[in-house]
């Protein structure tokens, strides 16, 4: 809790959770640390995965009723009327996609939603969801060493969809790349910062979202928007995954 509140006093304006997330703790936790939330603050979840009966693990869940549900207890959770974004944890391969977001789009003309995003979509399923809701944002898998869904990105800048790459800093990995920490050494940063600062630079609609539960790591993320880097700096950092690949170099 405290660091979700020292988090709203350095000016973090959105914060993700999801119903994943400890199905539903994190909500609670969130709630009892900022509730009432400050004017400003954005607090976006997840649903579309529920607890298997067979052995306890998450799988897809689309159907509109197991939605709205997920919808009702997460309101209840943040202690809100309404979700002001409000995103598809995954789509359900199971569900025809008209059915899940059909059943968002009905809670946002009730008023208990207010916009619709989705999460690790292909730049076709992206478009196929246009043509059935407005979608605010794209939560995809997205970082300096691995691009794959650069084209995802792409479509998103070109429609102003906000892209909210999740495991922005490289699940540690930049830590121990020779020039991510070449770059830093340079920046008086460290690799943590120069991971998100390529992110803030890599577009205009790019909100990276790193999770901490530690103090330290808070501050450290949340002091990378100060970080500038040059336009050689920019390339050397450009040239460490080939658009449209991961680190390993699949596409």
């Amino acid at each position: 809790m405290a660091v979700a509140r020292r988090a709203v006093e350095l000016g973090v304006t959105l914060i993700d959770t999801a119903y994943l997330y400890g199905g539903g703790a994190n909500e609670e936790l969130l709630a009892e640390a900022l509730h009432p939330y400050p004017e400003g603050l954005l607090i976006t979840t997840k649903v579309g995965l529920a607890r298997s009966e067979s052995d306890g693990g998450w799988t897809f869940d689309g159907r509109p009723a197991a939605l709205r549900e997920q919808v009702e207890r997460a309101l209840l959770r943040l202690r809100v009327e309404r979700i002001e974004l409000l995103q598809l944890h995954r789509i359900d391969p199971g569900t025809p996609p008209a059915e899940q977001l059909g059943a968002l789009r009905e809670l946002q003309d009730e008023g208990k939603i207010g916009h619709i995003g989705l999460s690790e979509v292909t730049v076709d399923q992206l478009a196929r969801a246009r043509a059935i809701v407005d979608v605010a944002s794209v939560q995809n898998r997205y970082n300096l060493l691995d691009r794959a869904h650069d084209p995802v990105l792409a479509a998103c800048e070109a429609a102003g969809i906000a892209f909210l790459p999740w495991h922005p800093v490289a699940l540690g990995e930049a830590g121990t790349n020779a020039e991510i920490a070449a770059v830093a050494a340079e920046s008086d940063a460290t690799p943590t910062q120069i991971a998100l600062a390529w992110l803030l630079d890599r577009s205009p609609v790019v909100v990276p979202i790193p999770g901490t539960a530690r103090m330290r790591h808070l501050e450290e993320n949340v002091a990378a928007a100060r970080v500038r880097l040059d336009s050689a700096q920019r390339a050397r950092l450009d040239r460490l995954a080939a658009p449209g690949t991961d680190a390993d170099g699949r596409s």
